[in-house]
């Protein structure tokens, strides 16, 4: 019987091209992570007109990225490596800087979070040169999927926030 331990990862994938990956699903997921949470305290903490538009708008958008977490922590650990284990871990690696202020106005939210998920929209793309360099055809298919749902949030609050 073999020992698990020392079989190789399973993927066909390149060892240098398959760490790269990871390290770039990694990054991507703890800032999807930082991002939820974010998305969803401004869910928590917005007021004023348009209360119900916005409560749901971020319901809906944290729930969406929440939801895409597992596909990024599963493709880490089908190419062999290992994903994030902890909120330390989410911290060091994120690239989405936390908002704590008291002071928020609806509009200052939906800005904050138009520019998160550009971001997210940018290292998406990057993650997909990533992939495409590696032949990772899977890693960047569900790339294409991710940009678009992070472009369609990108969108809908661009929308929100723009004049009349």
């Amino acid at each position: 019987m073999r020992n698990l331990a020392q079989l190789t990862p399973p993927t066909d994938l390149e060892g240098a091209a398959a760490r790269s990956v990871a390290c770039a699903l990694n990054r991507i997921l703890a800032d999807s992570f930082a991002l939820y949470v974010k998305t969803k305290s401004f869910h928590w903490h917005v007021s004023g007109p348009g209360f119900h538009n916005n409560h749901r708008l971020f319901d809906e958008q944290a729930d969406q990225i929440l939801g895409s977490t597992d596909a990024m922590a599963e493709r880490v650990r089908k190419i062999g490596g290992k994903t994030i284990k902890s909120v330390a871990q989410i911290a060091q690696l994120r690239r989405i800087e936390e908002n704590n202020s008291d002071r928020l106005t609806a509009n200052d939210m939906l800005s904050d979070l138009h520019d998160d998920n550009l971001q997210i929209v940018t290292h998406l793309r990057e993650l997909k040169q990533i992939a495409e360099r590696a032949n990772d055809n899977a890693t960047s298919a569900l790339v294409d999927d991710w940009t678009d749902e992070a472009e369609e949030r990108v969108w809908f609050l661009h929308a929100s926030i723009r004049p009349e």
